[in-house]
């Protein structure tokens, strides 16, 4: 594991101070004051850098906006207007119990928490630094989704690519599959991704049934 170059980020403003004023008062209590804002301000934020920032794992929604940037990835998502799809509610507006409705007249954007958008830039990232070779997708699987469960991919070898998810991701995961094309894969194969909470019945590395599809799949 890499270590990262440590450094003093204080500043001492009071050792700007020439002898002839060590006894103004009012001088050393001002710069003493902007010494206070330095180390809050200054000092603590730096320290928390590779908190804060530099760690995609830990970072806050400062540097996860940092992020953003570098990886060129938007932290909202769109969502499509409900259309003339019925929409079930109450009244006028269609309402339901928490005064909101199921359904929107217009396009509309969603903001990621912060939990999303950690896991939409953590796959970003890896999605441009990745090989595609299946061992290393799996690592990364594994580093990613391994507080939830298991994550696998199997090569089609017909440039295909199956994620297989053991689990049933929740909810705020499943948006972020759903809507961003973010999962690592080599280019030019066609990806799918199959959710099999539960064992599944069949043959083969796919479960495949006797005409040659599955009993479970996403």
């Amino acid at each position: 594991m890499s270590t990262v170059q440590g450094f003093d980020f204080s500043v001492d403003l009071l050792r700007a101070v020439l002898w002839q004023y060590n006894d103004a008062a009012r001088l050393r209590t001002i710069l003493e004051r902007k010494a206070a804002w330095y180390a809050t301000n200054q000092t603590a934020f730096w320290s928390a850098w590779i908190t804060d920032v530099f760690d995609l794992q830990t970072a806050n929604d400062f540097g996860l906006s940092v992020w953003a940037q570098i990886l060129n990835v938007p932290l909202v998502a769109n969502t499509p207007a409900t259309g003339g799809r019925p929409v079930f509610g109450f009244g006028d507006f269609n309402q339901n119990f928490d005064n909101g409705n199921f359904g929107q007249d217009t396009d509309g954007t969603v903001t990621l928490n912060t939990e999303q958008k950690r896991l939409v830039l953590r796959l970003r990232y890896y999605q441009l630094t990745s090989t595609g070779a299946v061992p290393e997708i799996n690592r990364v699987m594994a580093e990613v989704f391994g507080h939830l469960g298991r994550v696998h991919v199997l090569d089609g070898h017909d440039m295909t690519m199956f994620y297989v998810f053991d689990f049933a991701p929740p909810s705020d995961v499943l948006f972020v599959l759903e809507n961003y094309d973010i999962l690592p894969r080599p280019s030019g194969v066609q990806l799918s991704v199959l959710v099999q909470p539960g064992d599944s019945f069949g043959f083969a590395p796919y479960y495949l049934n006797f005409d040659q599809s599955n009993f479970r799949g996403a």
